[in-house]
């Protein structure tokens, strides 16, 4: 088969599925939103990169900027698609992460390819991330209706998808019938294999003092991990745990990972940075002492990212009701003990006490419990960690059972036309 890839950041979701097609056969291209330079060979992938010619009004009414946006991005989609049917290219099958709506309109430039989507979230007002949180309030007038209205591409995308594929039961649960029915479950992968346990693992650190530090699994180690620090991944409960964590456990190591932007939810006035609004807030309860036992890491390269999750002797993981993280999947392929939030994503696999332990989101107090009592417990930490890694390698593990299922679902999607 002939199969395109959509997705403004190839390969991202596809980095797996996309080689694995190219390995079974097919002549696989994919369009992004990259630079020039991106563009060509890339694991036998012909990769294609656009950019949007312009940028959204100023003046647009602000319940359609999201859409305006979407829009664009699919005009510049669209433009690319006709290029590359001018070279002779026709895809038989159509896989985008739809999200940005750079799929839009592609049926209009190939209408007898099948469309494949990739369903990470469907925006509701109940239910979910909209709300869930007192402490950050919308007050923006309206907001119901600029939410529904942020539905639009994902409402566009179900009258010419012919499939759906989603990461998770609970992302797939987001999206309304009809369409609901249309998607398939699997999750994008985890290399159980290379994210794996290592007793022998140790890592060095630079203090903020200058100082080296050298730590292994006999150091006690709690990790904390998110793309950027942020609330939707609850580093504010977080921070807050960490005065009555650093008081009860002297000997405590906090790696902290993540930028200091923002990937969800609201900015902060005022142009600061919640990395720093919560850490101020914090910073007055701790000693200095302590405090140069909490490590801010930013973003850490892959190949020293596996080696803290191995390192780590609690992990901590918090989120909204949204998008569940590709880290936490590892950290249970790694044996990691877990001290989860008691919210929806969690529930597929973190079971109470089993695969981890789930405190409420909203309670640092209970927080620092459960991680000190972990730290307590070496033999409860293995229980818990060893379970985790059993869940991971026999649900998500990349090359036995997720992606065999991707390409049996490409192989589907594509089927009529074969």
């Amino acid at each position: 088969m002939n199969i395109l890839f959509i997705h403004q950041n190839f390969p991202a979701q596809f980095k797996f599925l996309a080689p694995a097609l190219v390995r079974q056969g097919h002549v696989v291209h994919a369009l992004c939103m990259r630079q020039p330079s991106h563009a060509g060979q890339w694991q036998g992938v012909q990769v294609h990169t656009y950019k949007a010619e312009r940028g959204s009004a100023a003046d647009v009414h602000p319940w359609v900027k999201d859409f305006e946006a979407k829009v664009i991005r699919g005009q510049a989609c669209w433009e690319a698609a006709q290029a590359l049917k001018a070279q002779g290219f026709v895809p038989d099958v159509i896989i985008a992460h739809h999200g940005w709506g750079e799929s839009l309109f592609l049926k209009d430039v190939w209408p007898h390819a099948k469309l494949g989507i990739y369903c990470e979230f469907f925006y509701n007002q109940h239910g979910a991330d909209a709300g869930f949180d007192p402490e950050f309030p919308v007050r923006e007038q309206g907001n119901a209706n600029r939410l529904r209205l942020k539905n639009l591409n994902n409402l566009l995308h179900f009258d010419d998808a012919d499939a759906g594929i989603s990461p998770t039961h609970w992302q797939a649960s987001t999206f309304p019938e009809p369409f609901r029915n249309r998607i398939t479950v699997v999750h994008d992968g985890i290399d159980t294999q290379a994210v794996a346990p290592n007793p022998a693992v140790r890592l060095t650190l630079k203090t903020s003092a200058g100082q080296q530090i050298s730590l292994s699994r006999q150091n006690e180690v709690v990790t904390f991990v998110n793309r950027n620090l942020e609330p939707y991944r609850g580093y504010h409960v977080f921070m807050r745990a960490l005065p009555e964590l650093l008081r009860r456990k002297p000997q405590a190591r906090i790696l902290i990972v993540g930028g200091d932007d923002v990937s969800y939810g609201a900015r902060p006035e005022g142009g600061r940075k919640w990395k720093d609004i919560f850490a101020s807030e914090v910073r007055p309860q701790i000693s200095d002492s302590d405090w140069s036992r909490v490590h801010f890491l930013g973003t850490v390269p892959y190949q020293y990212f596996i080696p803290l999750l191995q390192l780590s002797s609690v992990h901590v993981y918090l989120t909204y009701p949204f998008v569940l993280s590709w880290s936490l999947l590892e950290a249970m392929s790694a044996g990691c003990a877990i001290v989860a939030s008691d919210t929806k994503p969690l529930h597929e696999v973190i079971r109470h006490d089993e695969t981890g332990r789930l405190v409420n989101f909203f309670d640092p107090a209970e927080l620092a419990q459960q991680v000190c009592a972990l730290l307590d417990d070496p033999a409860a930490r293995q229980r818990l960690g060893a379970n985790a890694r059993a869940l991971a390698t026999s649900t998500y593990d990349l090359n036995t059972v997720c992606l065999p299922r991707q390409l049996d679902w490409v192989t589907a999607l594509g089927r009529v036309i074969m």
